[in-house]
């Protein structure tokens, strides 16, 4: 789940929330913790990528999302988080991030869906998102969405101890922009651990807006690039939830999940092998 900057100066959610305590640095402890909340998270986009399809609504991926979440000991980490109603975003072509799962929601041939979800495991949350390909879909649609995974792992290939957050963001930018496409820049990746959402700001761009952390060993973020076809502006709609893009373009969005080690870096929610 992305979050707008002014949102990462608290946590509403009952249980799930501790103090903050600035950038934390994870025990061994913690990070196996941590693998066990991710490899659930990755477990469930797999799942979703493959019963997806035509005719099901949104609410029906989200059922299918929570249910699993619960089975495997885990709760689900958005829902109830800020008062959001589900326990997966899933944003449908224009919308940005943040779609509320909806029954009259019905997926179709050529759409875009980005499914964002995280789980709540032993005191940690995991947290991921993927985009999927219903059916065919056009030759933009299909360069936005390779582009945007494509843009994700330039980031991850620049995680490791000494980097600094300047380094994955710009990768992330150029990678983008090199194929055509804009980055959202209303929301950030994250920090994420015993807060869904903890410092730092985990940027895909260039700026000198927020702050350009070192990366330590036992860091752990949640990066993803939100790449849009048109412009990079998003408006809010009514639900006070749905970013959608200003011009009707396509957005596509992946999260992963990844771990700082002192060589470079592990992807806790790595679905390759599941």
């Amino acid at each position: 789940m992305n979050i707008l900057a002014n949102l990462l100066t608290s946590d509403t959610t009952p249980v799930q929330t501790r103090p903050r305590r600035g950038i934390e640095i994870k025990s061994r402890r913690e990070i196996e913790v941590m693998r066990q909340a991710s490899k659930i998270v990755a477990t469930v986009l797999k799942e979703i990528s493959e019963i997806t399809k035509p005719g099901m609504s949104t609410a029906d991926l989200d059922a299918h999302a929570e249910r699993r979440i619960r089975e495997m000991g885990a709760t689900p980490s958005f829902k109830g988080y800020h008062g959001f109603p589900a326990s997966i975003c899933a944003s449908v072509n224009n919308e940005v991030v943040h779609g509320i799962p909806n029954p009259r929601k019905i997926i179709r041939n050529g759409d875009v869906v980005k499914v964002d979800t995280g789980a709540y495991f032993n005191g940690f949350h995991g947290d991921s998102c993927i985009t999927i390909a219903v059916g065919p879909i056009s030759e933009e649609a299909a360069k936005l969405v390779r582009v945007a995974e494509e843009a994700l792992y330039c980031g991850i290939k620049q995680v490791k101890e000494g980097n600094y957050l300047m380094d994955l963001a710009g990768a992330i930018q150029d990678c983008v922009e090199s194929n055509g496409f804009v980055i959202v820049e209303d929301f950030t990746g994250h920090g994420v651990g015993r807060n869904l959402h903890e410092e730092p700001s985990v940027f895909n761009f260039r700026t000198r807006d927020l702050k350009n952390v070192r990366l330590r060993a036992g860091m752990t973020l949640a990066i993803e690039p939100i790449v849009n076809a048109g412009s990079k502006q998003v408006r809010i709609l009514s639900d006070r939830w749905t970013a959608v893009t200003v011009d009707n373009a396509l957005s596509a969005q992946f999260e992963h999940t990844v771990l700082v080690t002192k060589t470079g870096y592990e992807i806790l929610t790595d679905r390759q092998g599941l």
